[in-house]
């Protein structure tokens, strides 16, 4: 969440990078600011009492060993009020900043000065274009076509067992999963990040402090019998490793890497887009999170782009990178990058990776600090990127490497699955 003293120092500006996001509740803004002057004028007002209640009691102790008994009691007959007036304030104090910390969680993080104006996906600015878009024979099937005639993902089955959303890998569908999820964790551990497995729920306390509550509840499948959390990306366990640590700055950058099925409920969804593997509730991710000096996260930004890049060039698939408008943004992020690949068979670009830093909107809720070269404690910042989501990545394979012989493995992958094609 955005620091206070920021917002009680800057409001015009914060107005105004709100109004990029296309946050226009300015009342909001002010009820915070006002909210938090009152916090401060009782706690002001409450310090002075609890002074004077300390006073009087040295006051009172001292009177007392010069046997002067009867000042001592008009002492402590006059400060006999401060402990109710230290009460009511506790309670006042209690009220205000419960009203205040409702207020802040509702205003998203600030976009950084490069997000560009806009209001949905039409307007997010194309930073570039790699590879060329394969030409397919006129017969070409979409993956989900492809699924079946090869047999190697059963949508159906899995609504049977599970729902729609939530499909049956097998055969060699299967290996190639496991090939994609083995080969983004070799990747991200030779690019220096420390692999972790992390539990597939979290806690209330979690999904807060990396922004999914309250700004995604809907999204989130809750086990409400045990108020937990089923993940929709390895980025919360993971970051929340940090929650409520104070790391050394000689740490930076602390880079760790994890594979988990992920969960979206993905209420509203429907359509052609949503169709065989474009849109799922369960599915497989590699993630990257990163926790670096705030001096340091846009250059670290543009290096998880990268290195997210050299993942889709590896793959031999052909792809763009997008920088998101205000609209397109996520509540949390203060700038992403989102990577699609081009999808043949389709004809259109499907995301399959956003690259995004948080600057200190999510250290704030975690309480993640350090020590600065002053001596002063610091937030971090946070960053964290899909190294890769598989469903569209897939789907992407699929489609653009059918062949007569059936569907092409990129040669990287070969090793993994021990097979060239699907056939």
């Amino acid at each position: 969440m955005l620091q206070l003293n920021y917002i009680r120092e800057n409001r015009d500006a914060v107005v105004e990078r709100l109004a990029v996001k296309n946050f226009k509740d300015v009342a909001l803004v002010d009820e915070i600011i006002s909210l938090d002057e009152q916090r401060r004028k009782i706690q002001s007002e409450s310090d002075a009492i609890a002074a004077e209640a300390n006073s009087s009691a040295k006051q009172i102790g001292d009177l007392m060993r010069q046997g002067k008994k009867e000042e001592a009691e008009a002492v402590k007959s006059k400060s006999s009020g401060y402990k109710e007036q230290l009460k009511q304030y506790t309670e006042q104090l209690a009220e205000v900043e419960s009203s205040l910390n409702e207020k802040i969680v509702q205003l998203p993080n600030l976009p950084h000065i490069s997000v560009p104006i806009g209001v949905s996906a039409e307007d997010n600015e194309v930073v570039l274009t790699h590879g060329e878009v394969p030409a397919l024979a006129e017969n070409k099937l979409p993956h989900w076509e492809l699924l079946t005639k090869y047999d190697i993902v059963d949508l159906e089955l899995g609504v049977k067992v599970t729902g729609a959303g939530f499909p049956v890998y097998k055969g060699k569908g299967a290996r190639l999963q496991r090939a994609l999820i083995n080969f983004f964790l070799d990747q991200a551990g030779d690019a220096g990040y420390s692999e972790v497995q992390v539990p597939i729920m979290v806690n209330e306390a979690s999904a807060f402090a990396t922004g999914q509550l309250p700004d995604k509840e809907g999204q989130m499948y809750h086990v409400t019998n045990d108020e937990l959390y089923l993940i929709p990306t390895a980025e919360v366990p993971i970051t929340n490793i940090y929650r409520d640590t104070i790391v050394k700055e000689e740490q930076f950058p602390i880079k760790h890497t994890g594979y988990t099925p992920c969960f979206r409920r993905e209420a509203g969804s429907y359509g052609a887009h949503v169709r065989g593997l474009n849109r799922l509730h369960q599915f497989d991710k590699v993630e990257a999170v990163q926790i670096v000096h705030p001096d340091k996260s846009y250059e670290v930004l543009e290096e998880m782009s990268q290195y997210v890049q050299g993942l889709l060039q590896k793959l031999e698939l052909p792809y763009r990178v997008l920088r998101l408008c205000g609209g397109d943004m996520s509540f949390t992020s203060a700038l992403t990058y989102d990577m699609e690949v081009y999808s043949a068979a389709q004809e259109r670009w499907l995301e399959v990776s956003s690259v995004s830093n948080f600057e200190t909107y999510q250290s704030n809720r975690l309480k993640v600090r350090f020590k600065n070269a002053e001596g002063k404690m610091q937030l971090a910042h946070t960053l964290n990127g899909s190294a890769l989501a598989l469903p569209r990545i897939v789907a992407s394979i699929l489609e653009n490497n059918q062949t007569d012989k059936g569907i092409k493995i990129p040669a990287v992958l070969v090793p993994y699955t021990g097979f060239e094609y699907i056939d």
